[in-house]
């Protein structure tokens, strides 16, 4: 078990809709407000998406990521910034011709999905693994793409953080390791209870420690209603904890969560309760082998 656990808040992701909860931040304002509430709270690293301040849809705007960026790194400058780079990599069929894309497929170059990560380079970016069914869409990211986006990764000096949805994701990684495209022994998320990827168990999480390598930094999160039974699961496997908008809207049951940091409150107290205590970001920085104070 860590004598440190390293506190991951999501602020919020792609697919929590302004719809379903008024407390979601939207402009980058907004979102760095919400990030830096949550370091206070207890978070040691940020993981961000931007959306359009006008209609709170998902964005790539590069713009919108450096609003985020510079106010987080004014006024907290320890603080661990992690930027997505998983849009870009959705494709829906249409109906008559499925080799033909619909409405909704957001597939672009690799070199445009890291193209915010070159600008502004961020302690960390989430690099996702999976090919998958997406309800009835499909995720994709294949090992030559996911190779492309990675060598720009490492030329701009960022931590590639592996998003990892099933089994297959991790034997992908192990692949890139032994092929040079990923450093090892790497920091991984296991994502579970997202439709059609790993569920949230006990057992899954068990499963999917044994196919890291050995001296691999790791954390685990779980998508709803299992969102903080996935922080204890985690913390009492030996691995680090998220929680925070993108991954669930509720505090309790039937209870809105009013901010992330009402939700970093509350697994904080879990991971204390269960005996453990959370890293600062300087403490996660260190452990995570990141400069300090962002510099490079």
């Amino acid at each position: 078990m860590n004598n440190l656990t390293i506190l991951t808040c999501a602020v919020t992701g792609n697919l929590t809709r302004p719809d379903q909860t008024p407390h979601l931040p939207i402009g980058p304002a907004q979102i760095a407000e919400e990030s830096l509430r949550a370091a206070e709270a207890g978070a040691a690293a940020v993981h961000i998406h931007v959306r359009d301040p006008l209609t709170g849809v998902p964005s790539m705007e590069l713009d919108l990521y450096g609003r985020v960026v510079e106010q987080i790194r004014r006024h907290d400058p320890d603080l661990i910034i992690n930027l997505t780079t998983g849009p870009g990599g959705r494709f829906v069929p249409s109906e008559g011709n499925p080799a033909l894309a619909a409405a909704g497929t957001t597939l672009m170059a690799p070199e445009r999905r890291v193209e915010h990560i070159v600008a502004f380079q961020p302690d960390i970016c989430s690099l996702d693994l999976n090919t998958m069914n997406s309800g009835d869409q499909v995720v994709m990211n294949t090992p030559r793409n996911v190779t492309r986006m990675a060598a720009i990764i490492r030329a701009a000096g960022v931590t590639p953080e592996l998003e990892c949805f099933d089994s297959g994701d991790l034997v992908l990684a192990q692949q890139l390791v032994a092929d040079g495209a990923l450093d090892g022994p790497g920091l991984y998320t296991l994502v579970t209870g997202v439709r059609f990827a790993f569920p949230f168990t006990p057992a899954t999480l068990a499963y999917a420690r044994t196919l890291m390598p050995e001296g691999a930094q790791w954390s685990a999160f779980a998508v709803g209603r299992h969102a903080f039974q996935a922080v204890a699961q985690s913390f009492l496997l030996g691995g680090n904890v998220r929680i925070g908008l993108e991954d669930t809207i509720y505090l309790d049951r039937g209870q809105l969560a009013k901010s992330n940091a009402e939700l970093v409150f509350k697994a904080r107290r879990i991971v204390e309760d269960l005996g453990g205590q959370l890293a600062s970001s300087t403490q996660a920085r260190a452990t995570w082998r990141l400069p300090a104070n962002n510099i490079r």
